[in-house]
């Protein structure tokens, strides 16, 4: 590999690989079928430094770079998306927006907590009729004295139902278009808070993805983010890392297939030998180990980049495009290579075919992904 890591970080990874393979890899196939949310695991890697992976130390966290949350990451997918995803979603948009924008008293009352998993978080952007388009939302919260009162509905939510608090953006002046979005803190029990369709989905089935109903929702003016009218800017900078972490989703689950696709060709006997001998499936394999390193690089970059202060905003949107259209691709061509046994539940690859394809949808569309670069590259 071109990237070079540290000692810490392959460490890290390790560490994290040791544990997915042998407490979240084994009942993953189990949880598919169940659609049990993994409390006990999420238990575990609280304890183990990985739902606060890029929280200060000072806060409980675990202060690592970005590079090591994506091996992590990626380590975790590898051995089941469900619970990927969820960590992804913790650390990147719910931790995430209370590390960055979060006063003193919401980091130590929520940060802390959330960081070593005693609380697991949420973050509610998307609406029935807004979700590239984050303007188009219609939440409000309107200022009462001390208080917000939030009225509106929150949609595909990933962690909805079983996190413990959620980051909510809402209008505070919708006169002033993006410029009006606020974000707040939202502890689940809150009166006017509740949990309400929870989807049935193609994948990830042990994530849970629900509705969020806000009725005269009085939340703590102390509970905003920022200041008013900051929730545009919170929303977005929480995605640039969001969509680092499903590159490294994408990256797990790639990985994944091609062990399983390379496994299964070097013991499936066809015509008097084992198929991975025939040149047409050797070709393919190639093209799936070129594709994952190109997306493991991208995605190494953008984490870099972010880590030494720069803008990584295109090269977050580079690496979740690419990344996330190629284990699109290798999924479908590990299920091939599998043939008929590809198709049916007994092999692994039908449950990654099935995971793999929410990654061009959520945290931002393939399209939207290209838009941001383009944006970038022209610079207009």
């Amino acid at each position: 590999m071109a990237y070079q890591l540290n000692e810490e970080q392959r460490m890290i990874r390790a560490m994290v690989r040791e544990f997915a393979r042998e407490s979240v890899l084994p009942t993953a196939a189990e949880r598919d079928l169940t659609g049990e949310f993994p409390a006990q695991n999420l238990k575990k890697m609280g304890a183990l430094g990985l739902l606060g992976m890029n929280a200060p130390v000072e806060y409980n966290g675990a202060g690592v770079d970005t590079v090591s949350y994506c091996l992590a990451l990626q380590e975790i997918a590898y051995a089941c998306a469900s619970t990927a995803v969820i960590m992804s979603v913790h650390n990147s948009v719910a931790c995430g927006p209370i590390n960055l924008f979060g006063s003193d008293h919401l980091k130590d009352k929520y940060l802390k907590r959330l960081a070593t998993g005693e609380i697991i978080g949420s973050f509610a952007l998307t609406e029935p009729g807004a979700g590239s388009d984050p303007v188009s939302q219609k939440t409000k919260a309107v200022r009462d004295g001390d208080s917000y009162i939030i009225n509106g509905n929150k949609m595909f939510i990933t962690t909805g139902k079983n996190s413990h608090v959620t980051v909510v953006t809402a209008y505070t002046d919708p006169d002033k278009r993006h410029r009006g979005i606020s974000a707040f803190v939202v502890e689940k029990g809150t009166n006017g808070f509740s949990v309400g369709k929870e989807e049935k989905k193609m994948g990830l089935r042990a994530s849970d993805t629900v509705e969020l109903i806000f009725e005269d929702c009085r939340v703590p003016a102390e509970n905003l983010l920022g200041q008013e009218g900051d929730g545009f800017v919170i929303a977005m900078t929480s995605l640039d890392g969001g969509r680092i972490g499903i590159s490294s989703q994408s990256l797990g689950v790639a990985q994944a297939c091609l062990d399983a696709a390379v496994s299964y060709a070097n013991e499936r006997v066809q015509f008097g030998r084992p198929i991975s001998q025939f040149q047409g499936l050797r070709w393919m394999i190639a093209d799936m180990a070129t594709q994952i390193e190109a997306a493991r690089l991208l995605t190494f970059n953008a984490a870099a980049m972010r880590d030494r202060g720069e803008n990584y905003t295109a090269a977050a949107s580079m690496a979740k495009v690419f990344a996330s259209e190629m284990a699109n691709r290798t999924a479908y061509q590990a299920l091939q290579i599998h043939g008929g046994y590809g198709y049916i539940q007994e092999y692994p690859v039908e449950r990654y075919y099935r995971d793999a394809r929410v990654f061009t949808l959520y945290e931002g569309t393939s399209e939207i992904q290209r838009t941001v670069i383009a944006k970038h590259v022209i610079g207009k």
